[in-house]
């Protein structure tokens, strides 16, 4: 028999109790934790309970307890990571994910599930531009859908060299040379290291982190002349080449010349894969057009829909041209899943899990209650506000903006590292912002992020003056 519904009701109602009072107090409460992890390990931990509690309790437990060690990362104010918000549509989709509790695998056991990430699926390639023929899938987040379309890179080029990957494995297999970018996201390497890869070449980068295309094309061309000659001395076509590019850098938030490089790749016949984890969403608006020109030149593509979209977390999105490739990569058959009638693959043969909550359903959502004008506008806002942020920081005295703002990332010095970082500790302390410190271009910085819906000019002036605060309270110590 079936759990009766009445036992549900209380802890629902509780659970939506805390969340409105949490999702009211972003415009006020402080932007960082007030408590370590350390702090709240009474209050969580000690030996296993011998018996229950009602389920209501518990909520109301878990949420009191939890909310000093909680950030504001929903807030118009939260500039950390490149960590967005939560539109409405998606979190209330998500929740209904959760209440449905479909394994999102099987198109024949979740056929709900399955139909609506299909559709959000063909919604993002025609937002984004990209070719018709792509296949989707939702993994966890930005690094595993790098991962996914790094694993059919490796399917296809191990196949093109005559090589079986799934029956003999990566042992005496003909290496694939990696390319990267010098500022490609640390998530690529994890990405080549998790698929057996190893460390890439790494090309060198112009001061904004955009790879150089001309020397992409001499390391691809060196690598060629490096390879051993194959049967008929056709060697060097056979050589698998694998090029990751980047849609927005993690501190100037640049984008590569996709047109020059992406050519350069193809002419050596290499797969391209394109991190886009925050980026790949300013193909979406038309004034953004030069920075994603060419893009869909390539092969496969990663993005994150939690950090520019704003859905909730668990949601990356692996887009790969040669379905093929990528339903070989991930896929599995066994008898005892079942196969739809009408004979379409399966959700769980693009991504790496078999079991998986429905991760596409809140980006159906978000993109149903936007629209294309509204991912649109949404993108545009971000870009919007990082402007303002940049403009009005470099007016302040003692304040360097290093990168060009193009997208959504400001990244801000205050002369030497120790007072870039002495100002980034006071901004974490007030607390009416957060900003993370970081390192770039051999200095300290503090990197701002503009990733969510809800920043506005408001959120955009308090975090102009907590920074003018902090250089002069900086200052101030100096002084004394």
């Amino acid at each position: 028999m079936s759990a009766p519904v009445e036992r549900y009701g209380d802890a629902l109602a509780a659970a939506f109790r805390h969340a409105r009072r949490w999702l009211e107090s972003q415009e006020t409460r402080p932007v960082g934790p007030r408590v370590a992890a350390a702090d709240l390990a009474a209050d969580f931990g000690g030996p296993l309970p011998r018996e229950g509690t009602p389920a209501a309790e518990v909520v109301d437990y878990l949420a009191t307890k939890a909310e000093p060690g909680l950030m504001a990362m929903p807030s118009g104010r939260f500039f950390g990571w490149v960590i967005g918000g939560t539109v409405p549509a998606a979190l209330a989709a998500d929740w209904l994910v959760s209440a449905w509790d479909q394994n999102a695998g099987l198109r024949f056991a979740t056929p709900a599930a399955a139909a609506i990430e299909e559709a959000a699926g063909k919604w993002l390639i025609e937002l984004l531009g990209l070719p018709a023929e792509c296949d989707v899938g939702f993994a966890t987040g930005a690094t595993m859908a790098n991962f996914t379309g790094l694993a059919a890179a490796r399917w296809r080029l191990m196949a093109d060299a005559g090589w079986d990957l799934d029956a003999d494995g990566l042992s005496g297999a003909p290496r694939i040379r990696c390319f990267v970018g010098q500022e490609r996201h640390d998530t690529i390497d994890l990405g080549l290291r998790y698929l057996g890869l190893g460390r890439p070449t790494v090309v060198p980068a112009d001061r904004q982190g955009r790879i150089d295309a001309a020397e992409l094309d001499c390391a691809l061309d060196r690598a060629l002349a490096d390879a051993p000659t194959a049967p008929g001395g056709a060697g060097s076509a056979r050589t698998p080449l694998l090029v990751c590019l980047q849609a927005g850098n993690l501190h100037s938030g640049a984008f590569d010349p996709f047109k020059e490089a992406i050519a350069v790749a193809k002419a050596h016949g290499a797969w391209v894969h394109v991190d886009g984890a925050f980026g790949l969403w300013a193909a979406a608006v038309p004034e953004l057009a030069d920075l994603t020109a060419g893009m869909g030149g390539a092969d496969s593509w990663g993005t994150d829909a939690h950090k520019t979209l704003n859905v909730p977390y668990d949601c990356g999105i692996a887009v790969v041209r040669d379905a093929q490739a990528l339903r070989s990569a991930m896929g599995v058959h066994t008898s005892y899943l079942i196969q739809d009638t009408d004979g379409a693959p399966d959700p769980f043969e693009t991504v790496p899990e078999l079991s998986r909550r429905a991760r596409g359903v809140p980006v159906w959502a978000a993109l149903k209650s936007l629209g294309r004008d509204g991912v649109v506008g949404q993108v545009r806002g971000l870009v919007l506000h990082a402007g303002q942020l940049a403009q009005q920081l470099s007016a302040l005295e003692g304040v360097e903006v290093l990168n060009d703002v193009d997208y959504t990332q400001v990244s801000l010095a205050f002369g030497d590292d120790e007072t870039t970082r002495a100002v980034t500790a006071r901004i974490m302390a007030d607390g009416r912002v957060w900003m993370s410190g970081s390192r770039w271009q051999d200095r300290d910085i503090l990197r701002i992020s503009v990733s969510n819906w809800s920043t506005d000019d408001a959120d955009v002036a308090v975090a102009v003056e907590a920074v003018r605060d902090a250089v002069a309270a900086v200052r101030e110590d100096k002084r004394g």
